[in-house]
């Protein structure tokens, strides 16, 4: 049998003022628990349960967290970016340029030049829009053309041998272009998965699978450039000097270029500089 305990009568007014204390414990530690690590996790809402009495600083904590403020930092909301504009150089560029008017190609190459808006000695590219119906059956076309006067980059053009293997393997690419003779490629076929996706894996279709591989080398190094359409569309895009190149020198280079794809192929020309507007060429 337990304890009796013993309570006078004048101590029941205390008890009562006790269990009023106790109860009001109670229920700040329930309101406590309820709002415990609000704002600390991205993406937690919390839920007051109703009839749970939440004091000021919990309640001003809560609409901070609804308002996208946490823990006392400001979620920054994304700026919606308006349309693209460009710079006051290329607006001025664009100026020199009729955009109905198709350049006769001595035109059109000094125009490049007039129209290149960088610092640095710019990259001329050509863009070419194919004729369909002049590729027939085909979904790519590609090819390869000697540019008399290179393309203003050093080509570092190499020839696979174990060496050159080992050091793909261990992640080292100090070539521009892989030469291979047909031999090497079960060899070359264990680092496919590192050159394929550079556009470094010796190919036939591109020349660099051949018995001749010291010949390939030097036409390589002196200006042979290899082109092909886009995957899903009938377009070239290609290097074809640099802004410092005389005029002829881009000249010479643009038409072994329209010379080696066929003019009968050509739908559409653009002569540009890196970061410069399009200038239309005319095909005569």
């Amino acid at each position: 049998m337990g304890k009796v305990r013993k309570v006078a009568l004048g101590d029941e007014k205390f008890e009562k003022e006790q269990k009023k204390k106790a109860e009001a414990r109670r229920e700040g530690k329930k309101a406590k628990k309820r709002v415990e690590g609000v704002g600390l996790h991205g993406g937690e809402r919390t839920a007051v349960v109703e009839g749970t009495e939440l004091n000021a600083e919990v309640k001003e904590l809560l609409e901070k967290v609804e308002s996208g403020v946490a823990a006392g930092k400001e979620i920054k909301k994304k700026k919606n970016k308006g349309p693209r504009t460009r710079g006051k150089k290329y607006q001025e560029a664009v100026k020199l340029i009729d955009k109905a008017k198709l350049y006769p190609l001595t035109d059109a190459v000094k125009l490049v030049k007039q129209t290149s808006i960088t610092k640095f000695d710019a990259t001329v590219e050509l863009h070419i829009a194919l004729n369909p119906a002049t590729l027939g059956e085909k979904t790519d076309y590609r090819g390869s053309v000697t540019l008399p006067h290179g393309t203003g980059k050093q080509v570092r053009v190499l020839v696979a041998d174990d060496t050159i293997i080992a050091e793909i393997t261990a992640g080292k690419i100090n070539f521009d272009i892989l030469v291979a003779h047909p031999t090497m490629m079960p060899k070359l076929a264990k680092v496919a998965r590192i050159l394929g996706p550079k556009g470094l894996m010796p190919n036939p279709k591109t020349g660099t699978v051949t018995t001749d591989v010291e010949k390939r080398v030097k036409e390589l190094s002196h200006g042979q450039v290899n082109f092909k359409t886009e995957p899903d569309n009938p377009l070239i895009h290609m290097t074809v000097g640099k802004v410092s190149f005389e005029d002829k020198q881009l000249k010479d280079n643009i038409e072994a270029v329209i010379n080696s794809i066929g003019r009968g192929k050509l739908a559409k020309i653009t002569l540009s500089s890196t970061m410069g507007p399009g200038i239309k060429l005319a095909v005569e």
